[in-house]
């Protein structure tokens, strides 16, 4: 096919690369490398561009990936660099037959280089995104196992917007049980996101099945506020995603729970959050609270029974094995003992609690009195037995052997 024959000195490539990277919005010009050259050759020859050339876009695609620049603007300096040059081409006298083919190269050649540049940028975006996730979850599990050291961990908590020396509380988003339904993926941004007043530094990971929240305590009131867009989020999910979903009002735990640790500064004081979020959130489960969110700082009593599981296992054993005697095992009577306390102690509100009459209840209460020689109703023994049902719900007693039987 005959070209188009140059005319006079030829264009100033070096300008409209200039040109063109302002226009991109200060773009490298650097990663047009040898286009325009290839262009202005391919105008005049008709030629397309080689597989060396593709292959040299591709690099400056990735290059531009890992230095920041955006796949918009990578794709704009190549397309204003085109039209610069189209501008500045020689006019002449050609037949509609070689001006089509000219045309022709350029646009392929534009169109070649582009789809180059741009295949290089996501490859080479995906490589940083992965390489950058796994250096963020490495940070996140060294931070919340309590491994590295302080200086590294406050540096490599600032390159990824978390400024860790001032204070931090931790909570745990999971289901209410183990192996439970209930997906939290997706949920995290946009609750976060819907809450405006959370602190920039707030950051979110998936450990081990749950969320972790992060967030930033200036003022102290912050997690709660965060913990309330996340209670909002999951419920609507739950609404959405399960025919069972717990319904205002409902009796029962939540499919989901949110624990909350309280406030602490430096590393060392995230791990002692997200232990005490841990702590709480396994008790909520075991003690079956219906409470949506849970903070560590309501649940200590019952993180000191768990710490002395031999003593809370003795009493147990003590006070309550002889209700195995009665008829139908221990469970429906710690059941009654359970919202008797609940209760305050008021008969008639455990029984509608239970959906039992009154009579049944007061008649369990009677065989607790029998069995045990404690009187559920009588204060010294009152308290006793409300620890010790406490302590058999955490145990999870009767359906799992207490250690000593």
């Amino acid at each position: 096919m005959p070209g188009v024959t140059a005319h006079g000195s030829g264009p100033d490539l070096s300008a409209i690369t200039r040109a063109a990277s302002r226009e991109a919005g200060g773009v490298p010009p650097g990663l047009l490398g040898d286009y325009l050259p290839a262009v202005l050759e391919a105008f005049r020859s008709g030629r397309r561009l080689s597989a060396a050339e593709l292959a040299g876009y591709a690099r400056s695609g990735e290059q531009a990936a890992e230095g920041g620049v955006a796949l918009g603007g990578l794709v704009d300096l190549y397309l204003s660099a085109t039209w610069r040059l189209w501008r500045e081409l020689p006019a002449g006298s050609y037949s509609p037959m070689v001006l089509r083919a000219a045309v022709l190269a350029v646009l392929h050649a534009a169109d070649d280089a582009v789809a180059a540049a741009a295949g290089g940028f996501e490859r080479a975006y995906l490589s940083v995104a992965r390489r950058e996730e796994a250096e963020r979850r490495e940070f996140f599990e060294d931070l919340l196992s309590g491994r590295g050291a302080v200086a590294d961990l406050l540096v490599r908590g600032e390159r990824l917007g978390l400024r860790l020396a001032g204070p931090h509380q931790v909570m745990l988003v999971g289901s209410a049980e183990s192996g439970g339904s209930v997906s939290l993926t997706g949920i995290h941004s946009d609750a976060v996101a819907a809450e405006a007043a959370a602190p920039s530094s707030s950051r979110v990971v998936s450990r081990r099945g749950r969320l972790v929240v992060i967030v930033g305590s200036v003022g102290g009131d912050e997690a709660a506020g965060v913990a309330r867009a996340l209670a909002g989020a999951l419920a609507r999910q739950a609404t959405g995603h399960r025919a069972d979903a717990r319904e205002p009002g409902r009796d029962g735990p939540p499919p989901w729970r949110i624990a909350l640790g309280r406030s602490y500064p430096g590393p060392s004081g995230v791990v002692r959050s997200y232990d005490e979020a841990a702590d709480a959130l396994d008790a909520a489960q075991r003690l079956g609270l219906a409470d949506e969110v849970v903070k560590a700082a309501d649940l200590l009593i019952y993180q000191v029974l768990l710490r002395d599981r031999a003593a809370i296992t003795d009493l147990v054993q003590t006070l309550l094995t002889p209700l195995t005697r009665a008829r139908g095992g221990a469970a429906p009577l710690l059941a009654t003992l359970d919202a008797y306390y609940a209760r305050g102690g008021v008969a008639t509100e455990a029984a509608g609690d239970l959906h039992l009459s009154v009579r049944t209840v007061t008649y369990r209460l009677a065989r607790v009195r029998e069995l045990t020689g404690r009187d559920p109703g009588r204060p010294a023994d009152a308290l006793a037995l409300q620890v010790a049902v406490i302590g058999a719900r955490m145990l999870d007693w009767p359906a799992t052997r207490l250690e000593h039987e």
